[in-house]
């Protein structure tokens, strides 16, 4: 189930906010640019599940992300790390090689 909640872009997106601080319904609206019950029907669907958190404060209702459920992601893609980690390393030493070269560059007066 959690999967399917989140392939959905709008709701890696709310996440996204969330992740950040706990946010009001009308605050998650304006970012998304999203009517209110739009938003609220994606708020429903993270919440049950699990993903999201609501609590009540007057009439106002905070929501924010509860990480749990992300673990169990996490812990699902742990074996499939390796495919993905030695590209990354490659990526960062050839970035870092470029920094070095145009350093050098720069100190020797190039452009």
């Amino acid at each position: 189930m959690t999967f399917d909640v989140l392939a959905e872009p709008t709701r890696r997106r709310i996440l996204d906010l969330l992740r950040e601080r706990p946010r009001l319904v009308g605050e998650l609206t304006a970012e998304l640019g999203l009517s209110q019950p739009g938003t609220s029907k994606h708020l429903r669907v993270l919440r049950e599940a699990g993903l999201v958190r609501v609590r009540a404060d007057a009439q106002r209702r905070w929501y924010e992300l509860d990480p749990a459920p992300l673990a169990e992601v996490d812990a699902w893609l742990a074996p499939y790390r390796w495919m993905w980690a030695d590209r990354l390393d490659a990526l960062e030493r050839h970035l870092d090689a470029d920094t070095d070269e145009e350093s050098d560059d720069r100190e020797a007066g190039e452009p």
